[in-house]
């Protein structure tokens, strides 16, 4: 399955929403991957165990499943996650990337690819669209997560 979609950060036409930076935006994406207990409630523990200036490795447990990945950051334009093939799980890729099409507009795009080929895609076609809706809802808490950090000053000033 690949999969993406697009969150509005600032959006010029709508005052009340606060306008966040670049940089803000920047810090809560990198804040969800290296505190991601803060995005992800179910979520039991979560261990950096191995870091460098291009990223991290990660150890994740839901209860009994531990999920190893990779995230790799590249500044203030995307952070992303790599989850190798592991038991029952099989390869995927999430990337988040930063554009800015205007000064004054800002959004995410989320971008999921599961590393299905077209032939399972069809065959998952139902669980797939509950996935998409799922991840869908996940990355608007994401966001929301990020502009309540933003309000409580813990991810820098705003533009207003």
């Amino acid at each position: 399955m690949k999969f993406e979609h697009l969150i509005e950060i600032n959006d010029p036409l709508n005052p009340l929403l606060d306008a966040l930076t670049v940089e803000q935006l920047w810090s809560g994406l990198v804040l969800r991957a290296e505190s991601p207990k803060l995005f992800q409630p179910q979520l039991d523990d979560a261990v950096i165990d191995e870091r460098s200036e291009l990223g991290f490795r990660r150890r994740l447990r839901y209860g009994q499943l531990v999920v190893e990945d990779r995230v790799r950051l590249e500044p203030l334009q995307r952070v992303v996650y790599d989850v190798p093939a592991q038991g029952e799980i099989s390869a995927s890729t999430l990337t988040m990337s930063i554009e800015q099409p205007t000064p004054q507009t800002l959004y995410v795009r989320f971008r999921y690819d599961d590393g299905h080929d077209v032939e399972t895609d069809a065959a998952n076609a139902m669980y797939d669209e509950f996935k998409r809706s799922a991840y869908k809802e996940a990355d608007i808490d994401t966001v929301a997560m990020i502009r309540e950090l933003a309000t409580q000053g813990r991810l820098g000033a705003t533009l207003n």
